[in-house]
């Protein structure tokens, strides 16, 4: 059989499979072979905890009406001297309480670039954090871009100043 290559049919085909299952997803049917799907995973042992852990985080954080992280900070991670934008997300609770001072110590979730939903979780001194002036969407965005959109500049790339002015960042 004679096979016949047009470019970008693949793109086309994966586009059309995705929006069908979102207009699928979107209706009553949809609605219900999501609930299927979503008891289903509850009925599997080992699934069902990782599943409803995961499914709690990610309704949390991505919800329109959530404050999973309420401010942006700047704290020394990985070690002193190196700086890196981290969530507030509380500070610690439970059993932690009684080890750490809830009044000396903050939860704070650390994103990895550019992919912000890995990262790490730690609780850092109070003292040694900074609250920025600049919302968590504006925050997430520079983390994402990898620092290349700055908070208030439109897409510009920030300006190298101060000590290390010899260091080039454009």
């Amino acid at each position: 059989m004679l096979g016949i290559h047009i470019p970008g049919l693949g793109v086309l085909f994966a586009l059309a499979v995705v929006i069908s299952i979102g207009a699928m997803a979107s209706n009553i049917i949809g609605h219900r072979l999501v609930n299927w799907w979503h008891a289903l995973l509850h009925r599997i042992p080992v699934v069902r905890s990782i599943y409803s852990g995961v499914k709690q985080v990610s309704d949390t954080v991505f919800s329109e009406k959530g404050n999973a992280f309420r401010k942006a900070l700047l704290v020394s991670w990985p070690h002193e001297g190196m700086w890196t934008i981290a969530f507030l997300t509380g500070t610690p609770g439970g059993d932690l309480a009684r080890h750490l001072n809830p009044q000396d110590y903050l939860s704070v979730y650390v994103p990895t670039t550019p992919n912000p939903t890995g990262g790490y979780f730690v609780m850092v001194r109070r003292d040694s954090c900074i609250e920025l002036d600049m919302s968590v969407d504006e925050a997430l965005t520079y983390i994402v871009s990898m620092g290349v959109i700055v908070p208030g500049t439109r897409g510009s790339k920030l300006k190298a100043s101060g000590p290390d002015a010899g260091i080039s960042t454009t």
